[in-house]
């Protein structure tokens, strides 16, 4: 019983990250030039970079500690943005990475698209992990309203990298 009680603990909302992670640690190497990890760091306020990083962190480690599981109605809702939000995150990097000198990929809406769009599947995250391994005050607002956080640090940044790189 033990056992099957600790491999419950691999089931988590984590797992939810992991095609994320495969897509940008695969696919990052094709995005334009303005979002190489050398060019996109260039000149970013420490204020910004540290924010931004250190939200990162909380929305990628929380879900360690949230059980996955799609049993109530706002969970099953959540799953379903999480599933639109990858989808429109993917869109977004493809249309980067085929068609960088479109007009949408060089305007603002379009450029930044890589850095808003997560905010969807962050945000079916939330919905999923509505709770976590351990008791506490924790309600899935709490997730969201650091994923949007997260997204106005990272929007600022790759705005910051739009006016530098695309319309400077």
């Amino acid at each position: 019983m033990a056992a099957n009680t600790f491999s419950n603990y691999f089931l988590n909302a984590f797992l939810l990250l992991l095609p994320i992670l495969l897509w940008n640690w695969a696919l990052a190497s094709r995005l334009p030039r303005a979002f190489s990890a050398e060019y996109f760091e260039k000149d970013i306020p420490v204020f910004i970079t540290t924010a931004e990083n250190l939200l990162r962190l909380v929305i990628f480690i929380l879900p360690l500690f949230m059980p996955l599981s799609i049993s109530t109605q706002t969970q099953k809702i959540g799953l379903w943005l999480y599933a639109v939000g990858v989808c429109l995150y993917f869109l977004s990097w493809l249309a980067q990475m085929r068609f960088p000198e479109s007009a949408w990929s060089i305007s603002v809406f379009g450029f930044l698209a890589p850095a808003y769009t997560p905010l969807i599947w962050l945000a079916g995250i939330g919905l999923v992990g509505s709770s976590l391994y351990f008791p506490g005050p924790y309600r899935s607002w709490m997730y969201c309203a650091a994923a949007v956080l997260f997204i106005g640090f990272h929007v600022a940044h790759t705005l910051m990298v739009y006016l530098r790189t695309i319309r400077p």
